[in-house]
């Protein structure tokens, strides 16, 4: 089965939209990829089902703007700092602690988090993150390549 794509974000928030970015440049790829707000019920149910979700998300960790951080959520709970820049109070770091207790985690959840520095509503993404969202592209095709070979 193949993983299942999240990118969250708003678009028309700055830096906010590199989820969703990510999402549709992979769908331009021909790879099946999701986009949500990140709001919690609705982020669990698009990954119910699936044993493999990766979810791409603007972060603001204090780090240099279009920096990638990966975290594997199923190994130990998220850095809740990072993941607070969230327009909705009940986020992507709220979602997968929920679905960490309500026992609703994939078997295996990794996190992009890709570093923003600005989140003005009509704003256009910073140079940097727009780079990060190639980069980010890149990798999640090519893992979507290696499951397409070992599945063979």
């Amino acid at each position: 089965m193949q993983p299942r794509i999240i990118g969250c974000g708003n678009v028309d928030r700055g830096d906010d939209a590199a989820g969703v970015l990510v999402a549709r440049r992979l769908r331009s790829l021909g790879i099946e990829a999701e986009e949500q707000s990140g709001e919690s019920f609705s982020l669990i149910d698009c990954w119910q089902g699936f044993e493999t979700v990766v979810v791409v998300d603007a972060v603001c960790s204090g780090r240099k703007a279009g920096e990638v951080t990966i975290w594997d959520a199923t190994t130990r709970p998220l850095p809740k700092a990072a993941l607070q820049c969230s327009t909705h109070a009940f986020g992507l770091y709220e979602s997968v602690e929920l679905a960490r207790t309500l026992g609703r985690l994939p078997d295996k959840l990794s996190i992009y988090g890709i570093e923003g520095k600005q989140f003005t509503p009509g704003a256009r993404p910073s140079a940097e993150v727009e780079q990060a969202v190639e980069l980010v592209t890149q990798q999640i095709a090519e893992l979507m390549q290696a499951a397409t070979l070992s599945e063979r």
